[in-house]
């Protein structure tokens, strides 16, 4: 099989709700289920004060790292390959939210919730199939502002 950089994309409210769920290794829905679970149980029990990555979860095995970041109520987390930079991976996060932040002016819960669609096209044009296909922020928005009003026009 072939070798994705990253395993899955989490984003978990502070209850263990999933908002987001990206499975690129595609496990069983039971065991995606127990995996968010898992997550939130070793994500939420950890210090603001502690790194923001941990490796061999119970869950991932010990290939896999789990590098995540917590912004109010919600935690972003991604599964990767144990050889990537976990600062690497903390960059992309932030582009992320960054992006998220620019399309929904301050993005919230709500937003993942109600339009659920355009947080997908966001993550799209980060990721596909578990590899890094664009970082550059602006390259990101306007492929998304793009893509919204091609659908506009229909």
């Amino acid at each position: 099989p072939l070798s994705t950089m990253i395993d899955a994309i989490l984003i978990i409210n502070n209850y263990g709700q999933a908002r987001l769920q990206r499975f690129y290794s595609k496990p069983p829905f039971r065991q995606q289920r127990k995996i968010i679970k898992d997550c939130f149980q070793l994500l939420s029990k950890r210090s603001n004060m502690v790194c923001n990555f941990l490796e061999g979860s119970r869950c991932w095995g010990k290939g896999t790292k789990l590098i995540y970041r917590h912004y109010a109520t919600l935690y972003f987390v991604f599964a990767v390959d144990a050889s990537e930079s976990e600062l690497g991976v903390l960059d992309l996060i932030q582009v992320f939210v960054e992006a998220l932040d620019k399309c929904f002016e301050n993005v919230c819960e709500l937003d993942l919730i109600f339009y659920a669609d355009k947080v997908n096209y966001v993550l799209d044009e980060i990721v596909m199939g578990g590899m890094v296909l664009e970082t550059s922020l602006k390259n990101i928005l306007g492929a998304v502002n793009g893509s919204l009003k091609v659908q506009d026009v229909r």
